[in-house]
């Protein structure tokens, strides 16, 4: 199958559903001689207008009418959240197309691992991923293509899935504009994104919360603004994802104030040669954390 000739179906036009309509369609179906479409289904009409107007899609349905748009899909992205794409897929089992590629961008992958068995059939595939790229403001009318470029994205394979739709969605994935393909499991993605993503939200969040003055930030030179950047979250989301990945996250959140401790501790009882130690590893660790690239599976 070639992807210029493939019909894509995108589920629900947020700002990485929007994302990844644009971007197949300026790096896939703008080839020449490509006889490939974009579909896309959102429960929202005034963003259906939008992808219209944008040239973007294709054919466009509302959430009530996608029975009539998956079983022409060959490729299909959910992009909703977490516990909703479970559901989606339990709803809609019958209604993919025989031979389907399914993928989510969710960012827990723990659920799907432990779900998926009983949900898919055998002539369908379920690949789980994770587009590390994005945007703080939400909506489609936030969504860009450019957003993968030079992009990480993270595979998980399962038992199930079969070689070649794997390959076809690295070069779906490549042609989008990501440089980088992590292929790791579903335990380690969420290790990894507990401490990586969820983590430093968590502490983005908690910074801000602590504030007392309002009208401190007046007193800001960027550190404040360069880390609470996150801070200004998707409530909703960030509650599920948090949640859904409660073990992983609490454990590094357990981690990380013992750390806070273990500074304050050097800096209320001025033992500056603690302080000064603490401060030198966190450099190298830093540096060293800045030359790792990982591209293969773990």
């Amino acid at each position: 199958m070639e992807l210029k000739n493939l019909t894509y179906g995108i589920v629900g036009l947020g700002i990485m559903g929007g994302s990844f309509a644009k971007s197949i369609r300026e790096n896939i179906l703008s080839q020449n001689g490509s006889a490939g479409k974009i579909y896309a289904c959102n429960r929202s009409t005034a963003c259906l207008a939008m992808v219209t107007r944008d040239g973007v899609a294709d054919k466009t349905f509302t959430s009530d009418k996608v029975s009539e748009m998956l079983p022409e899909c060959d490729v299909v992205f959910v992009c909703l959240y977490p516990h909703a794409t479970l559901d989606f897929l339990k709803e809609h089992r019958q209604e993919f197309k025989s031979g389907a590629i399914v993928t989510d961008i969710s960012g827990v992958k723990g659920i799907f691992e432990k779900e998926l068995p009983s949900i898919l059939r055998s002539d369908m595939d379920f690949i789980i991923g994770h587009p590390m790229a994005g945007g703080e403001k939400e909506g489609y009318a936030n969504s860009k293509a450019e957003f993968f470029v030079n992009h990480n994205y993270i595979l998980c394979e399962q038992s199930f899935n079969k070689p070649e739709n794997l390959n076809l969605m690295r070069s779906l994935i490549n042609a989008m504009g990501f440089t980088r393909i992590t292929e790791t499991t579903c335990s380690i993605h969420d290790y990894k994104i507990g401490f990586t993503s969820q983590l430093c939200h968590v502490i983005a969040s908690a910074l801000v919360e602590s504030a007392e003055d309002p009208e401190i930030t007046a007193f800001g030179g960027g550190s404040f603004e360069d880390l609470t950047r996150i801070a200004m979250i998707n409530a909703p989301l960030w509650t599920e994802l948090f949640i859904s990945n409660k073990e992983k996250l609490c454990a590094h959140i357990e981690n990380f104030q013992k750390k806070m401790d273990a500074f304050k501790n050097a800096i209320q009882t001025e033992d500056s040669e603690t302080l000064k130690s603490l401060l030198e590893d966190t450099r190298e660790k830093r540096l060293q954390m800045g030359s790792i690239r990982t591209v293969k599976k773990e």
